[in-house]
């Protein structure tokens, strides 16, 4: 029998506490997180760092449920913000590896690709399973 898709508050609550996980693990407090389940899951976390190719601009980690997390700068607000590197093909990786990604990428370590990538293919039902553990430890 196949199993419906997971309404959409499910699949907020899974990611948010997901993202605070991964806040968490990068030192970001969850106040300067922020999840939207619309068209296409998406979730942001202000980090406390400046690029240094761009130090009048702050740097965020962006996750897409197309796209994974990828470490930006803002610039503008008519402007995209600019990616200096994506994690890789896994939507969830762990928080501690989301951290490690973060930290070498600042450190200028990280050799995965800086532009947005192919999408990853998946489904919102095989997103919320993944998420389902940190439903769990949610309070």
């Amino acid at each position: 029998m196949e199993h419906p898709e997971p309404d959409t508050r499910t699949l907020e609550r899974g990611l948010g506490e997901y993202v605070r996980a991964v806040a968490a693990a990068v030192g970001v407090p969850a106040e300067s997180t922020t999840v939207e389940i619309s068209d296409t899951a998406t979730a942001y976390l202000g980090l406390p760092r400046r690029w240094l190719e761009r130090p009048d601009h702050d740097v965020m980690l962006v996750w897409s449920e197309r796209r994974g997390w990828s470490l930006a700068v803002e610039t503008d607000p008519d402007e995209d913000p600019v990616v200096i590197a994506r994690h890789g093909d896994d939507l969830v990786p762990a928080p501690g590896v989301v951290a490690q990604f973060v930290a070498d990428t600042v450190a200028g370590h990280h050799t995965g690709p800086a532009g947005p990538g192919p999408a990853i293919a998946t489904t919102r039902r095989s997103l919320a399973e993944r998420l389902g553990p940190y439903l769990q430890h949610a309070p």
